[in-house]
């Protein structure tokens, strides 16, 4: 069993989302405005709907920290909803196409697709973005691992961000409505939104995640659940209305030749190992090799149209309109908090499963030895 799991629970229009992180090391100090910071970044983003108008997502700790730090128990996690009305709300009997309606009353033998799109709503995510910030406080705290969530696509513009450093790609996506880098792809995101809102219509994007300072030898080769790569696409494909995944250069490698794919090892200084290149986006065999770690996920357009497609009404089995929500135009720059916070959590769960620790002292000794070794070989 991994060292670090976690738990969601909670419906879009109920009481509230709660979260909790089991293995978590004793000694971390919470930073609680650092986790409201990411809150607060997951509402915003260009082409949001009604809903993060009502929000104010805060997020209070219930257990598992005393005197602002972690103490080794079950750290609780509980974010309130504004907006709760789950008893009060009509009945949804016109499944919309691409969402878990469907599937879901049949699954779980409901005549109403309300109680399946109350918790396969993109709502749960902002727990998910709130135990990411935790694990991005373990990562940086121990381990001086930064990961940063952008926008590279979205619908048919695609931005340019080669020869950006980490500082730059941060800074530029944080301060941009879209959450891109390249402000000339900006603008004509922000067109895109605009024409597709206008329309009645969605769209989706594509989002990257980097980490850097990530130590060789998270993940492993053994056996293929603990190939940290596969770990990370599970995570990615987990958030609501993803349907594609890629590490590094990712299906583009499947059109070079060998020869233009892999990252040539070169000689360091000492027993250091450089590379040329960075196409495997930082694994191989399943495990980090101490390159920067990239990944991208493709998100699809949301499936709440305002102009709805055609479904079928649940009770009379006729043909009619797709129902329509209080939904997004365009969710994709939220996601990019989103994806940023998955990846976080399951490298601090790799972090955990290579160094152990029950307290933050022991996983910081335990890396740094690791690391003292590595360079002597």
């Amino acid at each position: 069993m991994p060292q670090l799991r976690y738990f969601t629970a909670g419906e879009s229009h109920g009481p509230c989302l709660l979260g909790v992180i089991e293995g978590l090391p004793a000694g971390l100090k919470l930073d609680l405005a650092a986790i409201q910071r990411d809150l607060a970044r997951r509402q915003k983003g260009y082409g949001r709907g009604g809903r993060m108008k009502i929000e104010t997502d805060q997020a209070e700790i219930l257990s598992g920290i005393r005197l602002g730090e972690t103490i080794g128990s079950p750290l609780t996690l509980l974010v309130k909803n504004k907006d709760f009305k789950i008893d009060t709300l009509p009945a949804v009997t016109r499944p919309r196409p691409g969402h878990a309606d469907l599937a879901g009353v049949l699954k779980y033998d409901r005549q109403d697709a309300r109680d399946i799109l109350e918790r396969a709503s993109a709502r749960e995510t902002a727990m998910r973005v709130a135990i990411g910030s935790v694990a991005k406080q373990l990562l940086s705290v121990t381990a001086g691992i930064e990961v940063v969530g952008h926008l590279v696509g979205l619908g048919p513009v695609q931005a340019r961000t080669e020869g950006l450093s980490l500082a730059d790609i941060r800074d530029r996506s944080e301060a941009s409505p879209v959450r891109c880098a390249d402000p000339e792809a900006e603008k004509r995101m922000i067109e895109a939104i605009d024409a597709a809102k206008a329309n009645g219509d969605t769209l989706g994007g594509i989002i990257e995640v980097i980490a850097t300072g990530v130590p060789v030898g998270l993940g492993s080769h053994v056996h293929w659940d603990r190939k940290l790569d596969a770990r990370l696409a599970w995570a990615l494909m987990s958030i609501q209305a993803i349907k594609g995944v890629e590490v590094g250069l990712g299906f583009e490698a499947a059109r070079r030749m060998g020869s233009q794919v892999h990252d040539e090892i070169l000689p360091g200084s000492g027993a250091e190992f450089l590379r040329g290149s960075n196409n495997a986006g930082g694994f191989e065999g399943g495990m980090t090799n101490g390159q920067p770690i990239v990944v991208r996920a493709a998100m699809k357009p949301i499936a709440t149209l305002m102009k709805p497609i055609r479904s079928v009404d649940l009770q009379t089995r006729q043909e009619a309109k797709a129902a329509i929500e209080r939904s997004d135009v365009c969710a994709a720059p939220a996601a990019a908090v989103v994806g940023e916070a998955v990846v976080a959590i399951e490298l601090a769960a790799a972090l955990l499963d290579k160094f152990g620790g029950d307290s933050v002292r022991e996983l910081k000794r335990n890396l740094e030895n690791y690391r003292q070794a590595c360079a002597r070989r």
